[in-house]
């Protein structure tokens, strides 16, 4: 989940291990382009929270793909300016 959503330019998103992992969190527009890495490296369990700082992009829609070991999660996130 991130909060606020929509947002500009920054919000907080929070999410959870059950188990420690490696992980990557990554931002992509609408074509598919990557255009932040947040997270790239293994992580403990529990709760984790990442700022991600969108002032350099356009206002948009964008996906943000969580990947730890075998969990994979997808969610949207509204940029407005």
């Amino acid at each position: 989940q991130n909060h606020p959503n929509p947002f500009n330019p920054t919000t907080l998103i929070t999410f959870h291990l059950p188990t420690s992992a490696l992980a990557t969190l990554k931002v992509f527009d609408l074509a598919g382009r990557e255009v932040a890495t947040l997270v790239h490296g293994k992580m403990s369990a529990g709760e984790h929270q990442v700022y991600f700082d969108a002032s350099a992009l356009a206002a948009g829609v964008y996906l943000y793909r969580l990947e730890a070991g075998e969990q994979v999660a997808t969610r949207k996130l509204v940029l407005l300016k």
